[in-house]
């Protein structure tokens, strides 16, 4: 009985933790509008989670989200534009050219499918290593290409669980999304990819 007393209490602790961050996530991306908000409460929610699979679960969650969301308010918002920028071109890009009829045109719409591919998988391990590393801006982008393309099984393992977690609580539970959807979708690319990172670490030194 105790045993299951332990597992419960363990259970709701965590439970409370992620809703926690959560909800801090939503409110410090409101706090800038979301214009300039989203990115660094992103950055610092990865900051969060990347202490917990670490094994350091009794941090002041507030105190280092606040921390990490001023930490290079400026870098992480100029990077996160120039993705959200690039994958809106895309987009458009891909959308102008299906309008056309002529087959080069529809070629050329599936080259741009292939490029927003490999932009998905660097959005996929953008935060994650931002949280892990200090690194030159251009270099946020190229190891998260790199450590994509290198591992292909964890980066389709990773995008299904993701897609698959997203909509299943769409259908199902919406309202789970907003308490949980972000800091549970951080931790699960989090542990996924930090085992990567001892590699990373060796190119590096």
């Amino acid at each position: 009985m105790n045993g299951f007393i332990d597992g419960y209490y363990r259970f709701a602790v965590w439970i409370t933790r992620f809703a926690y961050l959560n909800l801090l996530w939503i409110a410090f991306s409101l706090v800038g509008l979301g214009v300039v908000g989203f990115f660094p409460a992103t950055a610092a929610m990865f900051a969060v989670v990347r202490k917990w699979v670490h094994g350091e679960k009794d941090i002041p969650v507030f105190q280092f989200f606040w921390k990490n969301y001023k930490k290079e308010f400026l870098k992480i918002n100029v990077l996160g534009y120039l993705l959200a920028g690039t994958g809106y071109l895309m987009i458009m890009e891909f959308r102008i050219l299906r309008t056309q009829e002529h087959i080069a045109y529809t070629m050329a719409s599936f080259a741009v499918v292939g490029l927003f591919l490999l932009f998905t998988v660097i959005v996929l391990y953008l935060f994650p290593i931002y949280a892990h590393f200090q690194l030159r801006a251009v270099n946020y982008i190229k190891w998260a290409l790199l450590i994509g393309i290198g591992h292909p099984l964890l980066t389709i393992f990773l995008l299904g669980i993701v897609m698959a977690l997203i909509y299943l609580l769409f259908i199902t539970i919406p309202a789970v999304l907003f308490f949980f959807g972000g800091s549970v979708i951080a931790y699960i690319l989090m542990w996924g990819t930090h085992l990567t990172f001892a590699k990373m670490e060796e190119s590096l030194a």
